[in-house]
């Protein structure tokens, strides 16, 4: 049985890019081993594959990515594998030097356009760092995957290299029947907190959206800023955070929802091409959406016709979107509606055909 070593920077518990793609390589008979890194707050893992999560010394900056890529490093050199499979940049030089000692075939996954990430931006040294890295990489690469195709194009022009794209879509499922986990209307954001997505916006919002709650799902670099925001706030009793939940915790959340918020500002390159999986989340919960004005967003929304696409982040552009879309209920129901259909189109069962052609060369 042919062994694949798949490796990230997070503690594996809440990404479901790399899962999904970890148990279709599984299926296909590959020995899939899945590393990561252990935090003191990780919960345990259970799947259908092997996983291992690093404890470090380190947990932020320069030093995490040092060691991490030290100790992934030796990890692979010491372990036997047939194909690697890189997450990010964060992860690709250990898996580069180790593909290139040992002559095996390294498959790099880009999530996002990593140069273009809001933490990068206006810090030139550290971005500096990650281009070389990039560079010297980047063009000797065989096997490149990511998850849009405005970051597919992007890499393509820049490097040279193909790029094949597979959108972070969920599986299909039919939404179980079961209550609600909130006895109040709510919408929702499930996701990275991370600088840029219009979080403080919308919870702003909720001031002029007296009939509603907001959820906020997920963990981030922000995350304790915003709570210091909502403490603020004379109508935080109607905003909640759940904090990062597992996918099958996460899922009657999202299905209760009256609408899913996707609000990225095209503030970077990365955020400007995004097609983030929560919108595909959201019509696979068959729930309406608001999204920003983002071209790879607005096409889906638009293609769909499963929700509305927000012009502009203002609190007040925010908060009549919302309240517009929640009046509105026939046409509500019309989004809601078109979601059937789309969840059929955009599902893993259809987009992992093109994993499934990209690995079955190494079996």
């Amino acid at each position: 049985m042919k062994r694949i070593i798949v490796s990230v920077t997070n503690d594996l518990t809440t990404d479901q890019r790399v899962h999904k793609v970890c148990t279709t390589l599984t299926e296909m008979g590959f020995n899939v081993l899945l590393v990561g890194r252990h935090l003191p707050d990780s919960r345990p893992i259970h799947r259908n594959y092997q996983t291992k999560r690093m404890r470090l010394l380190f947990r932020k900056k320069a030093f995490f990515y040092a060691e991490y890529n030290l100790r992934l490093w030796l990890f692979l050199l010491f372990h036997r594998a047939d194909v690697l499979v890189a997450n990010d940049l964060d992860t690709l030089a250990a898996n580069f030097l180790v593909s290139r000692l040992k002559r095996i075939p390294l498959v790099y996954d880009a999530h996002e356009y990593f140069l273009g990430v809001p933490e990068l931006v206006g810090r030139k040294r550290v971005q500096a760092v990650w281009r070389w890295i990039e560079r010297k990489c980047f063009p000797k690469l065989k096997q490149v995957i990511t998850v849009s195709p405005s970051i597919a194009r992007l890499y393509q022009q820049e490097y040279g290299v193909e790029v094949q794209v597979v959108r972070n879509v969920p599986y299909c499922y039919a939404p179980a029947a079961t209550p609600s986990p909130r006895p109040y209307p709510y919408i929702l954001y499930q996701g990275a907190i991370n600088i840029e997505r219009g979080l403080e916006e919308a919870m702003a919002a909720m001031q002029h959206v007296p009939d509603c709650h907001l959820l906020i799902a997920g963990a981030g670099d922000i995350f304790f800023n915003l709570q210091a925001l909502h403490a603020t706030l004379p109508w935080k009793e109607r905003i909640e955070f759940l904090g990062a939940l597992p996918p099958e915790h996460l899922r009657p959340y999202t299905q209760h929802a009256l609408l899913g918020l996707s609000l990225e500002k095209a503030t970077c390159v990365n955020y400007q091409y995004c097609l983030p999986n929560k919108l595909f989340d959201y019509i696979q919960a068959h729930i309406p959406v608001l999204v920003s004005n983002l071209p790879e967003m607005q096409q889906i929304v638009n293609t769909y016709k499963v929700g509305e696409v927000l012009q502009n982040h203002t609190v007040q552009d925010i908060a009549a979107s919302i309240s517009r879309m929640l009046r509105n209920t026939e046409q509500w129901e019309l989004y809601k509606a078109n979601t059937f259909k789309a969840s059929e189109d955009l599902c893993w069962e259809k987009e992992s055909q093109v994993l499934k052609n990209i690995y079955s060369r190494y079996l």
